[in-house]
């Protein structure tokens, strides 16, 4: 028996903010001092960084939940799964429902519940959960969807990654033009077919790097301190990740019996173009190998990084060639990869 991903989905927000639109932020440091810079400066210093030129944004009308919904019905149509028999409906997020001018997150009931309810499945054997992993949380119900089905507990698992950071962001954090938001999709079947989950690699780092990802406080001192908005400690992460990314990308490839010289495509997780190329350098170099052209498709120049929804959405346009010079054969040796807060790591290697 294999596991095969038989369907993807993904919904890109149509709302686009360019860098330009942040020309009239008041950035301010943490501590709530002000920028030495002109903000011209700061948004051409962070696209030479991230890569990031725009991102997508929800519009008012739509929550986390419902581009969820609408992300897992394209999964479902391209499968041609009968919902009534899908066994879990599992969606990673991190905030939830935020809806637009509101400081709360909605999680209850979950997410992975209330696409059940859009779908209108009647089936109470569909059990629908949450998981609150990070950025890596799309990867991490793959993971769990895949033990479900080899031990027997499912044949038929929706796995969806949806947020919206864009409404918990801080207007007054640099760091705030790295996210955005959008959703992906896939159905896991068991299959007879071959290919399907070769390995799969997962990791929780938090004895030192727990908080380096966190809700705080706006960096503007005069706002409310009792709104939080998501935090992080970008140098802490770049470190993080160069260090235990390539080497978790390096266990899952060995795992799964294939050699570097197999492996076709890296879909990586993505918050920052350097740092995702030099993480990319670094595990071929674990192979004493160089990076191939074209190995690592890349979105995040104009959909940002929109957490668990970056890997199935960069999944899904590959799939259906909305990328340019980028498709997938059948077998094709793929890795997935994802790091994020926690911190969290974890990767799978597919045969396409």
């Amino acid at each position: 028996m294999n596991i095969k991903i038989t369907g993807t989905g993904s919904y890109i927000p149509n709302v686009i903010t360019k860098n330009a639109d942040f020309h009239q932020h008041e950035f301010k440091n943490l501590d709530g001092t002000e920028f030495p810079h002109s903000n011209e400066e700061t948004i051409q210093k962070f696209k030479d960084i991230t890569g990031i030129a725009e991102r997508r944004y929800l519009d008012d009308t739509l929550n986390a939940s419902d581009i969820a919904f609408l992300a897992a019905q394209k999964a479902i149509e391209a499968s041609n799964v009968d919902i009534e028999t899908l066994d879990y409906i599992i969606v990673a997020t991190n905030y939830g429902d935020v809806k637009k001018g509101s400081i709360q997150s909605d999680t209850v009931p979950s997410m992975a519940t209330r696409v059940k309810y859009r779908l209108r499945i009647k089936n109470p054997g569909c059990v629908c959960y949450d998981v609150l992993f990070g950025c890596p949380g799309w990867i991490e119900g793959m993971i769990q969807a895949q033990a479900f089905i080899k031990c027997g507990m499912a044949k038929k698992c929706l796995v969806i990654g949806s947020e919206s950071l864009s409404r918990v962001v801080d207007k007054h954090d640099r760091d705030s033009m790295i996210f955005s938001d959008g959703a992906g999709a896939a159905i896991l079947e068991a299959s007879e077919n071959g290919g399907g989950i070769l390995a799969h690699e997962s990791a929780t780092y938090s004895y030192n790097e727990a908080n380096y990802i966190y809700f705080g406080k706006s960096n503007d001192q005069e706002s409310d301190p009792n709104v939080r908005y998501i935090k992080m400690n970008g140098r802490k992460i770049y470190e993080f990740a160069l260090i235990n990314v390539p080497k978790a990308m390096k266990s899952c490839l060995e795992k799964s019996g294939k050699s570097i010289k197999d492996l076709k495509k890296v879909f990586i997780h993505q918050a920052n173009e350097k740092m995702d190329e030099a993480i990319l350098k670094r595990f071929y170099k674990l192979f004493g190998e160089k990076v191939p052209d074209g190995v690592m498709p890349m979105t995040i120049q104009e959909l940002g990084n929109s957490s668990v929804a970056t890997v199935p959405t960069l999944l899904d346009l590959v799939i259906n060639k909305q990328i340019e010079n980028q498709e997938l054969q059948k077998g094709d040796i793929i890795l997935l990869a994802s790091v994020g807060a926690g911190m969290n790591i974890n990767a799978i290697v597919y045969e396409y």
